[in-house]
């Protein structure tokens, strides 16, 4: 990728060459929320731990390999967010900072259990993609990680039960899956890379490892060690595509 050429050149010669800015456009997870708890309300709030979100494991990774060159992180992140808000805030959050590259996951609060909600997804996403290569900004498509598979043992709380019953129904039915696929066709006919996290986390689940505890809050939201995940594969996608 481009960015990687400019890294190269920001640390051959650092004073007539410009860093990098890397934006990340996403839901709870890119920003950074962990752990769920009730607030006195009895709404349910995230943790929020932007230290430990993959972007942040991004930041340090590119600090190892090119520590002469500055980059630039814009967490774009909000929770909850989907693709129909991402496609009308888009320009404010991410191109008028002018990124060099950006990096797009959603997903998690786009799937429905429709045919209808696939194609909105697809096209929000197209409409996203193509303001951002309008802007001139490199993209990445990073697929999100599973949802629960099951009700963790860990929960009690009766609306956590009831969010976990709702989430493994999408995911062991195909929901997300045709989500995803979805998407990859359409980054395939955009000629836009794909950093592929949920194959991994499929591939996962294929060999027995019990994807719903690699969880955080055991619903959507991947632990601290697995951000590490989407943070390597982050990289490895910037050096290969």
């Amino acid at each position: 990728m481009k960015i990687i050429e400019k890294m190269a050149k920001k640390s051959a010669d650092h004073y007539n060459n410009e860093g990098v800015t890397i934006a990340f456009l996403g839901d709870s997870v890119t920003q950074g929320c962990f752990e769920c708890y009730k607030k006195e309300n009895n709404q349910i709030e995230t943790v929020f731990d932007k230290m430990h979100s993959y972007e942040q494991y991004v930041f340090e990774i590119l600090n190892v390999l090119y520590p002469v060159c500055t980059v630039n992180i814009i967490n774009a992140g909000i929770s909850g967010d989907n693709t129909n808000r991402a496609k009308d805030r888009v320009d404010s959050a991410v191109i008028r900072h002018q990124p060099d590259l950006t990096v797009v996951c959603y997903g998690l609060n786009d799937c429905g259990e429709s045919d209808d909600s696939v194609v909105r997804y697809v096209n929000n996403l197209q409409e996203v993609f193509t303001k951002l290569k309008n802007a001139g900004s490199e993209i990445i498509f990073m697929t999100p990680n599973m949802m629960c598979i099951k009700v963790s043992p860990f929960l009690s709380d009766p609306d956590y039960v009831r969010l976990a019953n709702a989430f493994s129904k999408r995911q062991e039915e195909g929901w997300m899956d045709k989500h995803i696929e979805g998407a990859r066709s359409l980054c395939k006919e955009m000629d836009i890379p794909v950093c592929d996290c949920y194959a991994l986390w499929k591939k996962l689940s294929a060999s027995g490892v019990d994807t719903t505890e690699l969880l955080a809050n055991k619903l959507n939201h991947p632990t601290r060690d697995m951000n590490w995940m989407f943070a390597y594969e982050l990289v490895k996608t910037m050096f290969g595509a």
